[in-house]
């Protein structure tokens, strides 16, 4: 009895599947003078051949573009040189363009909310942007990239438009401050052009100094406003009592104060600090006003000590906080308020409007 075997494989492939056995046939062999024999013959199914060589198969096209900044943390302030590259990626084959433009934008983009002036009013209204940079050039003109790594390099000063000035970067919920770099490769009416944008930071420090203004508080019954009178009689004895270092703040360093739980006839779940932003847009029909929550931390948990000094710390975020901004067309203010919760779900709340700079 004897059986075939595949034959070694040959060159490398892209891919090398092993043989298939795809039948096999046995028949008795009368030989002259012996024994019959039975000889077994198995049959085998080659690969198909693929291609040694990319140039043989389809060519994989891959265009992309990357833009990198001479700074890692992409914060810039007004006077500095925004230096980078745009880097253009190109395999496959050469790529065909109408030009590479760079364009950096800054603009503040306002939205009206629907809880202030109705969900037809938001929808409908439309706020122009407020512009406050830009900046052009070519960094390529017609022609093409052969395949291969393009790098262009750009430089630009940060400085706002005439007459207007710099604001921070700032992503809120109705209001928004950003600036884009975007570049784009043309490539006529037929194909699609290609384009990648990055947001670098801005940060405008105030060229005054911060006056630190204490804010010393204290909570009781009697200072209690907009109380049920339902609930007059349920309201427990209590004395909070603490300070915030300051309600003008530099936006570099965290609030920082103490709370003092003088005497409470009930029991306290929690004391929280919960920062506030105040978004005010104007609109053809006066001013909407909107104030969302940002962070809120827990300070104390369950019943404290009473007379035990609990420290305040928060840090203000970043992009998610600015300097406090006062303009004609809108408004980003900031609040915290400090929230006692008792057991009983009842909660005390006592706000302390902040107002936010960057220092030098």
């Amino acid at each position: 009895m004897c059986a075939s075997t595949p034959p070694a494989t040959g060159a490398p492939h892209y891919f090398n599947p092993p043989w298939s056995r795809i039948g096999a046939s046995a028949r008795i062999m009368p030989a002259c003078g012996a024994d019959p024999h039975i000889i077994y013959c198995v049959y085998w199914h080659a690969p198909p051949r693929l291609p040694h060589a990319p140039n043989e198969c389809l060519t994989h096209l891959y265009r992309s573009i990357d833009i990198r900044l001479g700074r890692m943390d992409r914060v810039y302030r007004p006077g500095d040189k925004v230096v980078g590259t745009a880097v253009v990626i190109v395999r496959g084959s050469s790529l065909s363009h109408d030009g590479i433009a760079l364009s950096a934008d800054g603009s503040a983009s306002l939205q009206l909310s629907a809880k202030s002036v109705g969900l037809f009013e938001a929808f409908y209204s439309t706020i122009k942007p407020q512009k406050l940079f830009g900046f052009n050039a070519t960094l390529a003109p017609t022609g093409k990239l052969a395949d291969g790594t393009h790098e262009f390099d750009f430089e630009f000063e940060v400085r706002g438009t005439e007459g207007e000035k710099l604001l921070e970067s700032y992503h809120g919920v109705y209001i928004n401050t950003q600036y884009v770099i975007t570049v784009e490769v043309r490539r006529g009416m037929l194909a699609k052009n290609l384009k990648r944008s990055v947001e670098f930071i801005v940060e405008v420090p105030e060229p005054r100094q911060l006056k630190l203004q204490p804010m010393p508080f204290s909570i009781v019954p009697e200072s209690l406003e907009n109380v049920r009178k339902s609930a007059l009689s349920r309201i427990p004895t209590f004395k909070i009592t603490g300070v915030l270092d300051s309600v003008i703040c530099s936006i570099q360093h965290p609030l920082s104060g103490e709370v003092i739980v003088e005497e409470c006839s009930a029991t306290i779940k929690s004391i929280e600090l919960q920062l506030v932003r105040v978004e005010t847009c104007s609109y053809a029909d006066g001013m909407a006003r909107e104030a969302t929550e940002i962070q809120n931390i827990q300070i104390a948990d369950g019943s404290v000590c009473q007379g035990w000094s609990i420290p305040i710390h928060m840090v203000f975020p970043r992009l998610f906080t600015c300097p406090t901004v006062l303009t004609r067309t809108f408004k980003v203010e900031f609040e915290v308020n400090l929230v006692i919760l008792f057991s009983d779900g009842h909660l005390l709340t006592e706000n302390f409007p902040l107002k936010l700079l960057r220092t030098a």
